[in-house]
């Protein structure tokens, strides 16, 4: 009994300053800190994530994909039949806005002929040129008419008709001279050609020597020359 008191008294010395014995001998947890338990892998509120909002029914949808909105076709343009020379033969001369030799109104062609009360008739030449003048793309007419008042005197002028939906409508002239006829007329990049016969200024009205090459162009209501070369001409 003398050797087992110190063993005991030394024992619960330890108890006591180590906190590991309880009253009853056995081992304490109290000094111990425990780890909340590992989520269940297999726990369905984890793999599906949060819960919807309230008034929701499940995560939002993703958003559709934006389609660019596709324009309609444009219709192709309407394409408009080229005048021809045959037309002009019913065509008008002049306008109250570009009168014809002082013609208040417009002379209205009837096969390629006007007549008036006192006596003029304005006559439709042979040479016509077909070709867009105003960039619209749609191919209008040059032709050149002649006055004669009864007369020794032919007055020729230049004759502008534009493409109205493939009918030739008056648009505007250019004055030649007196006894000059127009050889041949060409239209092409935007520009009339247009041969014609003319003098020199110590001639006669009667002689023509000269073989003229000139070069119009369309501007609004306007027919004006932008150039021309002259070679001798011989009848």
């Amino acid at each position: 009994m003398r050797r087992t008191l110190p063993s005991l008294a030394l024992l619960a010395l330890v108890c006591l300053l180590t906190a590991g014995c309880d009253p009853g001998g056995s081992a304490s947890s109290a000094g111990t800190t425990t780890a909340p338990a590992a989520a269940d892998p297999a726990d369905p509120a984890e793999e599906d994530g949060p819960e919807p909002a309230p008034g929701t029914t499940g995560p939002a949808a993703p958003p559709e994909p934006t389609v660019a909105a596709t324009a309609p076709p444009k219709p192709a343009p309407k394409k408009v039949p080229a005048l021809t020379c045959k037309q002009l033969a019913g065509a008008h001369v002049g306008s109250t806005k570009v009168p014809y030799q002082g013609y208040a109104d417009y002379l209205p062609l009837a096969e390629g002929v006007w007549s008036g009360e006192d006596g003029d008739t304005v006559t439709l030449q042979k040479p016509c040129g077909i070709g867009d003048l105003d960039g619209d793309g749609a191919a209008d007419a040059v032709g050149a008419v002649a006055l004669n008042g009864g007369g020794s005197g032919t007055f020729y002028t230049l004759v502008v008709w534009r493409n109205a939906d493939g009918e030739p409508v008056y648009r505007s002239l250019a004055e030649l001279d007196d006894r000059t006829p127009v050889v041949s007329i060409t239209v092409s990049g935007g520009k009339a050609k247009v041969v014609w016969l003319t003098r020199s200024k110590d001639r006669s009205m009667a002689e023509l020597d000269i073989r003229r090459t000139s070069y119009y162009q369309l501007s609004g209501s306007t027919f004006t020359e932008v150039s021309h070369t002259d070679e001798a001409y011989k009848p």
